[in-house]
C-alpha cells in the first residue's frame, strides 16, 4: 500500500480543514488507517485511527470531540476532518496503514512504532 496525504497548510484557530490520504493497492480495504502527527521537538503520536472494517475508531484525548476520521474504500481514501483547530494542533500530519488492525479490538496494536506503511507528511500550521 502506498499512501499520499494532502490538505495541509496554514489555518486559523477555530478553523476546520480536511486532510485526505489516498492509497493504492488492491488490499487497501484490509488495512486499518490512522492519522499521526509530529510537532517540532516531539515524538510522532497517533491522533486518530479507523479499523480496517470501518466499524471502530480511535481518538487521542487531545483531539477527541474535535477531529473525525472516516474512510471511503471505493476511493481508497481516508479523511481527517479537523474542527475547532488550536495552535497546539500545529504539526506534520502523516497517514499510516497497518494490516487488519486493531488486533482483537486493541488499539495499542496500531501505534507509530507498528505502522506498516507511511505516507509523506503534510504540514498543518495553526495561528491564533
Amino acid at each position: 500500500v502506498q499512501l499520499q496525504a494532502s490538505g495541509g497548510g496554514q489555518a486559523q484557530a477555530g478553523g476546520s480543514p480536511r486532510l485526505s490520504c489516498v492509497g493504492s493497492g488492491r488490499t487497501f480495504s484490509s488495512y486499518g488507517l490512522g492519522w499521526f502527527r509530529q510537532a517540532p521537538g516531539k515524538e510522532r503520536e497517533r491522533a486518530a485511527a479507523i479499523s480496517w472494517s470501518g466499524a471502530s475508531t480511535y481518538y487521542a484525548d487531545a483531539v477527541k470531540g474535535r477531529f473525525h476520521i472516516s474512510r471511503d474504500n471505493s476511493k481508497k481514501t481516508v479523511y481527517l476532518d479537523m474542527y475547532n483547530l488550536k495552535p497546539e494542533d500545529t504539526a506534520v500530519y502523516y497517514c499510516g496503514a497497518k494490516f487488519k488492525v486493531p488486533y482483537g479490538g486493541d488499539w495499542s496494536t496500531f501505534s507509530s512504532n507498528t505502522v506498516d506503511h507511511w505516507g509523506e507528511g503534510t504540514q498543518v500550521t495553526v495561528s491564533s
